[in-house]
């Protein structure tokens, strides 16, 4: 779910160093409900950890760029797995919150929610429909500004740090909203947006994280 906003609303919550990046003179901010599931923190062939291999995940997040490479900036992750939000916040510095999340599916029918059991308390709740396959993100589209990002960047003790992140293109498909309340972008002392997000779903695609580098 991406809204536009003001470039200046987002800089005071960007640490120094990082660039606000713009598509058509916006800055760009999203919520984006998901599941991740076979996880591993070891090559491939080693088995999942039980209880560390599938969750729930909501990220509010907007785009930067550090000496011309794109990335992603996290404002908040919520996640409905205690250990996997210590090693997230242990490893890569991130600002992930303990939640409670759940996603009911029927049919083309998606039910999402969210409630923040750490401070500052937030909460999100959304149903959507699935549309149909898009064609692949071209270089110079939106799509692939909003969605074609290969690192995501953190901040600790006053150091900038970047992990490289692979994956295919994504293979986004259209939806449509039907509802949905949030204050997750409002807890950031920004405004909620009331405008209908653009908005895009993506059934399945493989991501390998590298750990973090200092910059």
């Amino acid at each position: 779910m991406h809204w536009r906003i003001e470039p200046e609303l987002v800089r005071p919550l960007i640490p120094e160093g990082l660039e606000i990046d713009t598509f058509d003179g916006s800055a760009w901010i999203a919520i984006v409900p998901f599941t991740m599931w076979d996880i591993r923190a070891f090559p491939p062939y080693v088995p999942a950890m039980p209880g560390l291999n599938a969750m729930h995940e909501l990220n509010v997040r907007t785009y930067v760029h550090f000496n011309g490479t794109p990335g992603v900036w996290f404002f908040s992750l919520d996640c409905n797995n205690a250990a996997a939000v210590f090693g997230a916040r242990k490893f890569y510095y991130l600002p992930y919150y303990n939640a409670e999340l759940d996603l009911d599916q029927v049919n083309a029918t998606i039910n999402y929610s969210n409630q923040r059991t750490d401070e500052p308390a937030a909460q999100f709740q959304a149903t959507w429909n699935i549309g149909s396959p898009l064609p692949t993100a071209e270089p110079g589209s939106l799509e692939f500004f909003l969605t074609e990002r290969y690192c995501l960047f953190s901040h600790h003790k006053g150091d900038l740090y970047r992990s490289q992140i692979h994956h295919q293109s994504w293979p986004l498909q259209t939806a449509t909203i039907k509802q949905h309340s949030s204050t997750m972008i409002r807890v950031l002392g920004l405004p909620e947006p009331t405008e209908t997000p653009l908005l895009h779903y993506a059934e399945e695609i493989a991501v390998d994280i590298w750990m973090l580098e200092k910059q």
